[in-house]
């Protein structure tokens, strides 16, 4: 009989301590960068203007490139206005998530971005090429030619470019050049003998630079992604940009402004 009171007793302390114990915490709600938009009535474009023909800001701050116009028709479509955020490749991450709803321009989708923030449905396909005068092409056609001793690669730091550059190279220079709107112009006055960077970037830089030469662009050395940089965890805003995009590339309006700059 003991055995039976001790089993009702602990039944009755196990209720009471139910009673007796918090309510569990209140599901937080999901994030909502769109609404928080919507609200403010301006959405917070992040961007280097620094990689052309995707984002260029130029010396009286005008911005313009084809995710900057992106950027805007999105604005539009949500009726807010945009508001371009200066940032740089060594920054951008932190920037993002202090100031901005969204980075453009040029961005590559990595594993390590990947694990701050997400990215809208990929909208091109690149990869990291050199770029060189256009009579040393035939000298730098492989990594192994180029990672010598006495070739100096010219870098833009804190993005993938410098990445991909100190990986690769370990007997060549690396020289550092903090202005990425200029740092062509280092391999034409003879400062640099190439860059690798984004096939896109070396076909748009060659057109500008008629002594420079892309090396390979249709058969990059690594493969990477283009998109937009959005909030980690925010599946609603992620939806939206990529409706967005689904939905300029197959009108017409992302050609649009893409033809501007790349025809």
């Amino acid at each position: 009989m003991r055995w039976v009171k001790f089993g009702i007793g602990l039944v009755v302390a196990a209720a009471v301590a139910v009673g007796c114990s918090a309510p569990p915490p209140a599901p937080q709600p999901a994030p909502n960068r769109l609404q928080d938009v919507l609200g403010r009535g301006e959405l917070r474009v992040c961007s280097t203007g620094d990689y052309r023909p995707f984002t260029y800001r130029d010396a009286a701050g005008a911005w313009s490139g084809i995710d900057i116009d992106v950027a805007h028709d999105m604005a539009r479509e949500l009726g807010v206005r945009a508001t371009i955020v200066p940032t740089t490749w060594k920054t951008l991450m932190d920037d993002f998530a202090a100031r901005c709803d969204i980075a453009v321009g040029g961005v590559s989708i990595t594993l390590e971005r990947a694990q701050r923030a997400f990215f809208s449905t990929p909208f091109g396909v690149d990869g990291k090429t050199p770029i060189t005068r256009c009579e040393n092409a035939a000298r730098f056609q492989t990594l192994e030619q180029i990672d010598q001793p006495g070739v100096r690669a010219v870098v833009n730091p804190g993005g993938t470019n410098e990445k991909f550059a100190r990986q690769s190279l370990k007997r060549a220079t690396i020289v550092e050049h903090p202005d990425n709107n200029t740092i062509f112009q280092q391999i034409v006055d003879g400062h640099a003998d190439l860059m690798m960077t984004d096939a896109s970037e070396t076909r748009w830089q060659a057109r500008q630079h008629p002594e420079l030469c892309p090396v390979h662009p249709e058969q990059p050395f690594t493969f990477a992604e283009k998109a937009y940089l959005l909030p980690q965890g925010d599946v609603a805003f992620q939806q939206w940009v990529n409706h967005y995009l689904d939905i300029a590339r197959h009108d017409g309006t992302y050609q649009r402004f893409a033809s501007a700059w790349i025809g």
